[in-house]
């Protein structure tokens, strides 16, 4: 066609009426597939004077090239039109549907992107499919990326530390096994760089005549110094070390710190203590932990007489499940515990949802699941989003006092503690007792100091 126009154009017809008839008979032409005879493994585009060109069909066969112009008019042209582009692609047709591509999944709505962790596999494992093949962190879980289909993975396309997107390519799987080789990325991408050694000649020609670049020399404003580099006023830059290793912030950890540090700037926190006598719980423990056991299938923890107490407290003193938006005051008709779970990887906190209406058995179940899957890294935003009150166990690595930190956007949180045999005056006497002391960080701006040593009370009570 490409010809036909070149021949009309030069006889002088017009440009509108040349096209149109090209096109009218390109159109009502039934298009027949034709080989190429070309004998190279590539298709080059050549685009100059084709601006408007968006995509070219063409049929090429298995080892062959097609060209829109013979190949030494496109090489001889390099140097003289600098906007030239050359489109290279393999193409395979006894390959194809063979090849699949992992990659990055959906990670939740409020996720944009993630840190490519880990790599699970190396290229040319076999895998399975939905088996995990790598790791994506976020800032609030880490997400497995899985295999769509069983195979051999060809290579990785990312690399460890790459910040990727829903969607991103990971890997190439082969599900024939085909074309696999124990190449890391970055050796693979090297030796694709890696330009060939130099013969003899081209040695001796290049000693002769060496040539020394010169480039123009670009005079800066002389009121204008160079600006100094940027450091942070917060975080500054300490000097090296001996026996030291500076080692990146997962995003988990950063996530952790930002939301901690925006928790301090913005609340008005306050802390108030009390102590609880732990003999009545742990005697009820203690009774019926066996027969709870076999009942329910779960054992009988002191979180879930906790979870209990703070949702009776809760409910006296709704204030404390209540948040501050703006210029008005949301009331929660429900309760949402948020538990603390401390993990190898950071700080996470899974949410019992609708706790008023569980009882015991279920308040176990559920954080008993919730906790696996937290230690797992198999746990879900869905599972940590939301939360209307917090409760953080601090008292299980042995501590003895602290002052929790609210998890924004709630309006308090309980701290528990260990559980120490100290004398306590019980009618008149002086008699060791379990006892655990607890804290209650809540939002001073909301709650008021009456209202936090009355839910303390409570749980006391309780």
């Amino acid at each position: 066609m490409l010809g036909v126009l070149r021949r009309k154009a030069a006889s002088g017809a017009s440009s509108a009426s040349v096209y149109g008839k090209s096109l009218y008979k390109l159109k009502s032409a039934v298009p027949t597939p034709r080989p190429c005879s070309a004998t190279a493994e590539e298709i080059m585009h050549y685009t100059r004077g084709f601006i408007g060109a968006r995509t070219f069909c063409h049929l090429p066969l298995t080892g062959r090239m097609m060209t829109l112009m013979p190949k030494r008019e496109v090489l001889g042209s390099l140097q003289q039109d600098v906007n030239m582009q050359i489109w290279r692609r393999s193409f395979s047709s006894s390959t194809e549907g063979d090849i699949v591509e992992a990659v990055v999944p959906f990670m939740g709505e409020s996720i944009s992107d993630g840190t490519l962790a880990t790599f699970l596999k190396k290229p040319g494992d076999r895998v399975e499919v939905d088996e995990p093949i790598a790791q994506v962190e976020t800032d609030k879980v880490t997400i497995d990326v899985n295999s769509p289909e069983a195979g051999v993975i060809q290579k990785f396309i990312a690399k460890e530390g790459d910040t990727v997107e829903p969607g991103t390519k990971v890997a190439i799987i082969s599900k024939s096994g085909e074309g696999a080789t124990h190449v890391a990325p970055s050796d693979d991408k090297a030796s694709q760089k890696a330009p060939p050694p130099p013969t003899p000649a081209e040695e001796k020609k290049e000693k002769p005549t060496p040539k020394v670049e010169t480039t123009p020399v670009v005079e800066k404003p002389k009121g204008s110094p160079a600006p100094p580099p940027k450091t942070s006023a917060t975080e500054p830059q300490l000097p090296p070390k001996e026996r030291e290793r500076r080692v990146p912030m997962t995003r988990l950890r950063k996530r952790v710190a930002t939301r901690l540090k925006d928790s301090q700037n913005t609340f008005a926190l306050l802390t108030t203590f009390n102590e609880v006598d732990m003999t009545n719980l742990m005697k009820l423990r203690s009774d019926y932990k066996d027969a709870f056991f076999e009942k329910h299938g779960v054992k009988l923890g002191l979180m879930s007489g906790f979870v209990k107490a703070a949702i009776s407290a809760l409910q006296r003193q709704p204030i404390v499940n209540a948040v501050i938006d703006g210029d008005d005051i949301i009331y929660r008709d429900y309760v949402d515990i948020s538990i603390a779970v401390g993990t190898p990887k950071g700080l996470v906190v899974p949410v019992l949802r609708n706790a008023e209406r569980m009882n015991f058995a279920e308040v176990e179940k559920e954080i008993n699941t919730l906790a696996k899957k937290a230690n797992d890294g198999t746990i879900s935003i869905d599972e940590m989003a939301g939360g209307t009150f917090t409760i953080s166990n601090g008292g299980v690595y042995g501590s003895l006092l602290s002052t929790p930190i609210i998890n924004p956007p709630q309006s308090a949180i309980l701290g528990m503690h260990s559980i120490v045999n100290r004398p306590m005056v019980v009618g008149g006497a002086i008699v060791p007792r379990p006892m655990m002391y607890i804290a209650l960080t809540y939002d001073h701006r909301l709650i008021d100091g009456r209202e936090a040593v009355f839910f303390l009370r409570r749980i006391k009570d309780c």
